[in-house]
């Protein structure tokens, strides 16, 4: 099976680049990225069969290819997605699959008319967690669902003021970036449709009058700072001050999401929580019983409403691959859909949901509104489609 790469970012490497170890009969035989020299010096001798190129078109053209992996920078997404849509290949597309209203109509018409089939990077409905959480509420052990309390308190978000991620132009802001993925899984758990969003963000914490485009390495507080990126803790997340008045993106945000049923749920993630703080879950109640879960702890909790029962479920955490188990899912799902073994078990049709979600939310905030979720472009306000050079 041969495979593709657009964009050979630190997610799609850290998915893909021993792709042969999870199934010795796949291999990449191409990448498309503009820092193809660089690239091809990191795979240290390990590159034979492997062509380079500066982007996807060329690429896309020179190699038969059983399966694209699209992992470019996000507002990126769309355009290169598109480009593989039309040859109807199997297609691995990183979230959020669109930044704006534009691409995501654009990108919606596109997959309508494709062949393809689609995996788009949502591993956390994957995990066991999840599926746990789904067998129980699908049982009808805590009841209908008429309640969701979900929270993502991001223990490392110094990466989205001190990295290119700071760059909204390029994210989208942090609705797209973070809420993607809690709203996918939250869908999973429900399986209702979403009709309205209503939301807030803030910027409190990351702001500040550093200039524009000072690094750690050159400020003189980077000793003492407690957001300094040459302090070891930090080095990971980015060279650029996080208090300079080029740093984008708010540090909270929350949504009021109302169902169908007449339910709603209430998310809220937030970027500057640290250390014991941490948390990604969701609690979710029934008139019989409450239902919780915690990616950071591994545990599931099942609270019985109307007897004194409380029933525990721990996962071991080292046990489990990135994501809380549900990275090496997505990859072997991939390959199986590059088989026709099986179809993509998170839609392009789930991407592009999350994404309109997110979307709405962000506009609400912006704009002190309710919107309404709808598929009718005459509502959605235009946005210029970001460049598509890869």
């Amino acid at each position: 099976m041969k495979i593709g790469i657009i964009g050979y970012g630190l997610r799609i490497s850290s998915l893909f680049r021993n792709i042969a170890e999870t199934d010795p009969e796949c291999r990449i035989v191409a990448i498309a990225d503009p820092r193809k020299d660089e690239l091809r010096s990191s795979f240290e001798g390990n590159a034979d069969g492997i062509r380079f190129f500066d982007d996807a078109d060329e690429m896309l053209s020179n190699v038969q290819l059983d399966g694209v992996v699209i992992g470019t920078r996000c507002n990126l997404h769309t355009e290169m997605a598109l480009k593989v849509l039309k040859l109807n290949l199997p297609l691995y597309l990183e979230k959020p699959v669109a930044t704006n209203y534009e691409d995501l109509f654009r990108l919606k018409a596109g997959y309508e008319a494709s062949k393809s089939q689609v995996v788009v990077s949502f591993p956390l409905r994957n995990t066991p967690l999840v599926k746990l959480a789904k067998e129980i509420i699908d049982s009808g052990k805590i009841g209908t669902v008429e309640h969701v309390q979900a929270v993502n308190n991001v223990p490392y978000g110094g990466v989205y003021y001190h990295s290119w991620y700071r760059d909204e132009k390029i994210t989208g802001g942090l609705f797209l970036q973070k809420a993607t993925h809690d709203f996918d899984y939250i869908q999973y758990l429900l399986g209702l449709k979403p009709v309205s969003v209503c939301a807030m963000k803030s910027k409190q914490i990351f702001k500040g009058h550093k200039p524009a485009g000072l690094k750690c390495a050159d400020c003189e507080e980077r000793h003492t700072c407690e957001e300094s990126t040459i302090k070891p803790v930090n080095r990971e997340r980015g060279e650029y001050c996080s208090f300079a008045v080029d740093t984008g993106n708010e540090d909270s945000g929350s949504a009021l999401l109302r169902y169908e049923s007449g339910m709603h749920v209430n998310y809220s993630q937030n970027f500057f929580a640290r250390r014991g703080a941490e948390k990604r879950g969701a609690r979710l109640l029934g008139y019989k019983g409450t239902l919780e879960f915690d990616w950071y702890t591994g545990e599931l909790n099942v609270y019985m409403h109307h007897e004194p029962k409380v029933e525990t479920h721990r996962f071991d955490l080292n046990a489990l691959d990135g994501h809380g188990g549900g990275d090496g899912i997505l990859v072997r799902n991939f390959i199986q859909t590059m088989r026709g073994a099986e179809k993509s078990a998170t839609t392009l049709d789930d991407g592009l949901l999350s994404a309109l979600l997110c979307l709405k939310a962000k506009e609400s905030a912006e704009t002190n509104t309710f919107q309404n979720v709808e598929w009718n472009a005459e509502l959605i306000p235009s946005a210029t489609p970001a460049s598509a050079t890869v």
